[in-house]
């Protein structure tokens, strides 16, 4: 990466208290463009490190917390840099920080704070590490100067300035003060070499841990402002359905009901706002919003995909995958391959939509003023949040503050900001602070829902049972619906990633796509087509394996070949090392005693995938017994590059496989007559203790390649690891997601 210009994209200053502050903008990562210029407005937390007096350091933490890590990982950054003790470190988090240019350009104010696609530790490596040499560079300055000797004599360590030939020592805290009013340096300081790390690289636990289990840490759900009210909406369960009439009498007689604000859906095929047309009562307190809600008397128009089900849904896959979709990929000539092969294979693998369901449910808390308005929200996008609001009011985006909250879960749920439009709208009716709170019930029926997929998977082998060709079809609803500047021959884009294996590693792929027709809202869910992609092709890769009687483990392991950097464009390049995939294959199944023999109930299965830069493998041992499903052990391995946290690596992974086997087991969200049939943990089952692992083991791979992010690749390799399990204790084949009770059929 180009390294920062100090002039442009650093900025220096001292705290009330004669400190120093220090923040960082990365050159050309616009936030977007504006057609005016203007100052910022209201309070900004304008650094990423500050240095006091007293000798008191704090870093600011730049990204949305929703359990990743990145609120421990990204400070642990700065602070290797700064060179200080870690312990020493007090962590905030950082509100929405943006700037406007000469140009009147949008940029981010410090670093990027989005949370998704598993990007915020690469992105945030190199300026963050800047940021901490740059000052502690500022600091040795200033020390340079009061001692009357050479920076070169000097040296820090933990906090600690150091005059080597006299053996004097200072804290950071004398010289912050002084270091507050030097010129940035001209050149990028220089950075520590790896092996000189004494924070990053090591285990260290999450810095809000204790606030965490003594529930004293805040979540969007325990957010406020002065003079808040409340509000709860009651939406059209309808896909683009709308308020026919509603009668609110009975709701405002409701002790403590305030006001009645409807709220107007988007039209078909609209860019979305709100998710969904409704009415909102707003009143003195939740409880008061909730009764109100359940007084309303509301009549509903069910809109266009009224008639919409699973099984039409399913039956209109099935028919697309009979004729020819749009070719995305097509390298050599897989016609003839398969025409000149001894042998061929072709399998279905169906993936179901599925809901985020986070523990917390969508809340927020926006007053809209006529000069500007506060946001606080448990958001991965607070950009998107002020985004909207600028929308909706046309207020101007530097008088729109947005606080991050921690988010109770977000698995790419809170990329979108429709419950923030929900309480801007309910603001401005009411002109006051409005606290929004969702239910369980709404959180399930109105999601952004991981499209759903029929994979149909084909490959031509010759004598030995070698790929020669490979086709694989997808028929899908794209994640892309309704998403503004999408072009219809471009709706794939979200779903297929055409270098992902095996491509190049075969000389004849091709892929076809074929766009589904659902009024179901879809969005990113945690490492979303990868999910998909990977459950179809590490599946498929175990069934070719078995026809060719060979060893799945070396049937994927000379596919992948010896290592080599292959060109990837799609999200988490711009390389795939097929040699990094291999490894991680072969680390999980080292640890995992691959080729032991097992009991007759038991069985092990073993799959890998590159998801968002990184590369991650399991070894699932199941047993199957009368039909019922017991997972005895989870092995994982995990190529991250340099991993910064290892205890948050290995708590992402465990958490990979958690969450993939609560996807794998039972979850689905299904549809009759155009609504969404589940609404709550009774008929969405997550996973539960007995469901879980009875052992669970991570490995991290010495890398020497820069950090890539850990919140998505966990998650990938799990189902099919966990289905190709049950094939080798059963000889049962699992081509379709849940799982549910087809081990009894």
């Amino acid at each position: 990466m180009t390294a920062l210009n100090r002039r442009h994209f650093l900025k220096a200053s001292a705290t009330l208290a004669g400190g120093l502050v220090l923040g960082v903008s990365l050159p050309g990562r616009g936030e977007e463009k504006s057609g005016s210029v203007g100052e910022p407005a209201g309070p900004h937390l304008a650094y990423l490190v500050q240095i006091e007096p007293d000798g008191k350091i704090i870093i600011g933490a730049t990204g949305s917390e929703m359990g990743q890590g990145v609120k421990t990982s990204l400070p642990m950054i700065v602070a290797e840099e700064l060179d200080v003790e870690w312990d020493s470190v007090t962590v905030e988090q950082m509100p929405l920080g943006i700037k406007r240019d000469s140009e009147g350009n949008l940029a981010w104010l410090h670093v990027s704070q989005g949370a998704g696609g598993s990007t915020s530790v690469s992105e945030g490596w190199q300026p963050l590490r800047e940021a901490g040499a740059t000052a502690r560079q500022l600091i040795l300055q200033a020390a340079s100067e009061r001692w009357g000797v050479p920076m070169g004599a000097l040296t820090t360590d933990r906090g600690v300035v150091i005059h080597t030939a006299s053996g004097r020592r200072a804290g950071y805290g004398e010289f912050a003060a002084a270091a507050s009013a030097l010129p940035l340096p001209e050149n990028p300081p220089a950075l520590k070499a790896t092996e000189n790390f004494r924070i990053v690289g090591r285990s260290q636990r999450v810095v809000d841990a204790e606030a965490i289990v003594t529930g004293q840490a805040e979540y969007g759900i325990d957010a406020s402002m002065p003079g808040q009210v409340y509000a709860s909406v009651e939406h059209c369960p309808f896909r683009d359905g709308s308020v026919a009439s509603f009668d609110d009498k009975a709701a405002r007689r409701v002790p403590g009901v305030i006001d009645i604000v409807p709220i107007e859906g988007p039209a078909p095929d609209e860019f979305f706002t709100v998710l969904a047309a409704g009415v909102a009562v707003v009143a003195d307190s939740t409880w008061a919003a909730f009764q109100g809600r359940a007084a309303l008397d509301i009549k509903w128009h069910p809109g266009p995909h009224a008639d919409e089900s699973t099984a039409s849904l399913r039956e209109q896959m099935r028919q697309a995958l009979e004729r020819p979709g749009q070719v995305v990929l097509d390298d050599g000539d897989v016609q003839a391959a398969f025409a000149a092969a001894d042998d061929s294979l072709a399998a279905d693998y169906f993936v179901p939509y599925v809901s985020h369901a986070p523990l917390e449910p969508q809340c927020c808390v926006v007053h809209v003023r006529d000069d500007g308005a506060d946001v606080i929200a448990p958001t991965q996008s607070p950009s998107g949040a002020s985004r909207m609001v600028n929308r909706l009011t046309g207020l101007d985006r530097m008088a729109i503050n947005v606080h991050i909250s921690r988010l109770g879960g977000g698995f790419g749920r809170r990329l979108t900001v429709d419950y923030v439009a929900e309480a801007t709208l309910i603001s401005m009716a009411v002109k006051r602070p409005v606290k929004l709170q969702w239910t369980r019930e709404d959180d399930l029926k109105h999601d952004f829902y991981r499209p759903c997929g029929l994979h149909r998977l084909s490959a031509s082998l010759d004598d030995r049972g070698r790929l020669t060709g490979w086709r694989h079809q997808l028929a899908s609803p794209s994640k892309y619906y309704r998403r503004p500047n999408v072009e219809a021959d471009k709706m794939w884009e979200a779903e297929l990633y055409p270098d992902d294996p095996p491509r190049r590693l075969l000389p004849n792929v091709q892929l076809q796509y074929y766009s589904m027709q659902s009024g179901v809202p879809r969005g990113s869910w945690r490492a979303p087509a990868h999910y998909a992609n990977a459950f179809a092709v590490q599946s498929f890769l175990d069934e070719l394996a078995h026809r060719a009687g060979q060893d799945p483990l070396a049937y994927q392991l000379e596919l992948l070949g010896e290592s080599r950097e292959l060109p990837y464009e799609q999200h988490g390049g711009p390389v795939f090392d097929p040699g990094r995939l291999a490894g991680v294959l072969k680390l999980a199944a080292a640890k995992a005693d691959w080729g032991k023999p097992l009991a007759g109930s038991q069985g092990r299965g073993i799959a890998g995938h590159f998801t968002f830069g990184g590369y991650a493998a399991y070894v699932v041992d199941v047993t199957v017994a009368a039909g019922e499903l017991r997972i005895d052990r989870v092995v994982g391995a995990i190529d991250c590059g340099l991993a910064v946290n290892p205890n948050g690596v290995i708590a992402q992974m465990e958490s990979g496989v958690h969450d993939g086997i609560s996807t794998a087991l039972r979850l689905e969200i299904t549809l009759e007559e155009g609504r969404i049939q589940q609404d709550n943990f009774h008929n969405y089952r997550l996973a539960s203790l007995r469901d879980a692992p009875r052992v669970v083991e991570t490995y991290i791979v010495d890398s020497p390649h820069p950090p890539s992010g850990v919140g998505e690749p966990p998650i990938s390799p799990l189902a099919p690891a966990l289905t190709n399990a049950i094939f080798a204790a059963t000889g049962q084949r699992i081509r379709e997601l849940p799982i549910g009770e087809q081990l009894k059929s």
